[in-house]
């Protein structure tokens, strides 16, 4: 544990923790909208950014956060208006963010290799100025997207709905893709922009298969993420790998794991199926051959009957009996 001494991990470990939070905070938010890959435009768009800042000879991460966000307001605006559509507007932001970005890179007498610290990430290499504008911004994008949880869910789940009750839905939409364009320019730093969207996306993923209600599913996420992001700073450290890549193979890894856990945790708390005494039913009949074994963790519907427990099986409901099953 003598990394924990070392200020570069404990810089590298804080940036972790607020990039593993906010990023599944707001992409709770897209994908809810169904705007996954929109992460991926921003971190392009990002890219243009950083060159611009190589140009002027100013700090990449500021330049990076006011031309992603002016960049995705500009889209939003444009796809709300219907002059494109939302395919074209990620196209725009891939494609041309990331070309402007080497353009001027390259003119500013920089080559690919000093852009590849943004985009797969250096960790381990953030300074003090960096981690407290990381801070500041990650505060900022955590407030909004949990202080303003009801309105962005309203806005993100039913736009036509969110109108009818008064909320300003093109405020709001904005506010989302602002806070999504801060989220990828603060993570940068730590899982790199073309990495930064599956840190959004993945952990929200994963939560869906454990958690039931939005608000549950985003704070499963943000531990989900802040548990990826820890151990790939860590793990980076231990075998000397790229900190973005194993962050990002972690969370995938988390998910892969959380798929065969939905599953035991559905059968468990399959709810009972109420049905009544009075419905008709069929006459009792003792099943020929029944291997199966029903208990309550079997995975079929539980139904209370007539002072014992049925279970459906095969569209008919089965009852334990003096060791076989009746069917009926």
């Amino acid at each position: 544990m003598e990394w924990l001494a070392l200020e570069f991990m404990q810089r590298a470990l804080l940036a972790a923790v607020i990039t593993g939070l906010t990023a599944p905070a707001i992409g709770t938010y897209l994908v809810q909208r169904r705007l996954s890959l929109l992460g991926d435009g921003l971190g392009h768009l990002a890219v243009a950014g950083v060159g611009l800042a190589f140009l002027t000879g100013t700090a990449p991460l500021p330049v990076a956060v006011v031309v992603c966000v002016v960049g995705a307001i500009a889209i939003e605006l444009l796809r709300e208006l219907g002059r494109t559509s939302g395919d074209v507007g990620l196209a725009i932001l891939f494609y041309g963010g990331l070309s402007g970005g080497l353009l001027l890179a390259s003119l500013a007498g920089q080559g690919t290799g000093t852009l590849s610290a943004f985009l797969f990430g250096s960790l381990l290499t953030i300074n003090v100025t960096e981690l407290w504008i990381i801070a500041g911004l990650g505060a900022v994008v955590l407030l909004v997207c949990l202080g303003l949880l009801p309105q962005l869910f309203a806005v993100s789940a039913d736009e036509p709905f969110a109108r009818t009750i008064g909320l300003p839905v093109r405020i709001y939409n904005i506010l989302i893709v602002a806070l999504a364009a801060v989220t990828v320019t603060v993570s940068m730093r730590t899982v790199g922009l073309l990495l930064v969207s599956a840190l959004m996306v993945v952990p929200v993923a994963t939560a869906n298969h454990l958690a039931i209600g939005f608000r549950r599913s985003m704070l499963t996420a943000m531990g989900l993420g802040v548990l990826a992001a820890v151990g790939g700073t860590i793990g980076s450290y231990q075998f000397d790998t790229a900190p973005g890549a194993l962050i990002v193979v972690i969370a995938i890894g988390l998910f892969a794991l959380s798929w065969p856990v939905s599953l035991l945790l559905l059968r468990r708390h399959a709810p009972p199926v109420e049905l009544t005494d009075d419905q008709p039913s069929r006459s009792h009949e003792v099943t020929e051959e029944h291997p199966h074994a029903h208990s309550e963790t079997c995975g079929h519907p539980a139904v209370p009957h007539g002072g014992h427990v049925d279970y459906i099986h095969d569209g008919h409901r089965h009852a334990a009996h003096e060791g076989h099953y009746d069917e009926h």
